[in-house]
């Protein structure tokens, strides 16, 4: 018997296939940059994706099924999650420090004009508005399945959690077509690579939280949650307010008043 409420987790193989797939998965990216061939980062893809469902498999069995997880360890876990929150938050913070630097004070190099001379953008009363308002109704469905959670009303937060996921697909969709039909790409000066990489960084975290709220509604379908003990959906549900909140920046600021 351990003397102490921590859990110390046994030996994986995950970690190290992990970071050699992420390798990969990188490495295969600049190829195909390059030279437009596919078979390196279609490895790294398949080898990272198999190593994520072991991976969480394991966390699976010890939190739900083997009861490792003790209220030290839950307490642990959630600051962790808020620490990763923070430095995501930072992340976005130096891509709006960009953005205001060279919208404040455009230089002489794009014409002393924001946004820079030939260069469209986009109508924020057009697909971003309809973005903003699906992103807020999502937070708003995820909220709903919390509370059912808590009033153990399972079934109702399956309803609104489908909801959500619903939601995000469609707005990685309309993101996708807004990409699409843009009249400037990212070597468009400053305001094309700011406005990819911000915007482009927020879709990846929401196509990463849809996939958190997946996997939350699957495991509360296997009956994996009770109203005292959720972490995994509690995580996913502060995950997808921050990509909520971070939205509302990029869409009054690069949209709205950036445009």
């Amino acid at each position: 018997m351990n003397n102490h409420p921590f859990h110390m987790v046994d030996k994986s193989p995950w970690p190290i296939l992990s970071s050699m797939a992420l390798l990969s998965l990188t490495s295969g990216a600049i190829v195909m940059f390059k030279s437009t061939e596919n078979y390196l980062i279609i490895i790294g893809s398949s080898i990272t994706i198999m190593c994520m469902i072991q991976w969480w498999r394991d966390i699976v069995r010890e939190s739900t099924f083997q009861g490792l997880h003790s209220i030290k360890v839950i307490k642990s876990m959630k600051l962790g999650m808020i620490m990763f929150i923070l430095s995501e938050i930072m992340f976005f913070v130096s891509f709006f420090w960009s953005f205001f630097h060279s919208s404040l004070s455009p230089s002489i190099e794009i014409g002393m004009n924001w946004p820079p001379l030939n260069i469209k953008s986009f109508n924020p009363m057009s697909i971003p508005l309809l973005n903003t308002m699906i992103l807020l109704s999502s937070g708003v469905s995820m909220t709903w399945a919390h509370s059912a959670l808590l009033e153990k009303n399972l079934t109702q937060s399956i309803k609104s959690m489908t909801i959500t996921i619903i939601l995000g697909v469609y707005f990685s969709m309309l993101q996708l077509y807004e990409y699409i039909e843009s009249p400037f790409c990212m070597s468009d000066s400053v305001y094309g690579s700011l406005f990819f990489m911000s915007t482009g960084f927020h879709g990846i975290h929401v196509l990463i939280g849809t996939m958190f709220i997946i996997i939350s509604t699957i495991r509360m379908k296997k009956l994996h949650y009770s109203n005292y003990h959720h972490v995994g959906f509690e995580c996913s549900a502060w995950y997808w307010h921050f990509v909520d909140v971070v939205w509302l920046f990029l869409y009054i600021s690069i949209y709205w008043w950036g445009g």
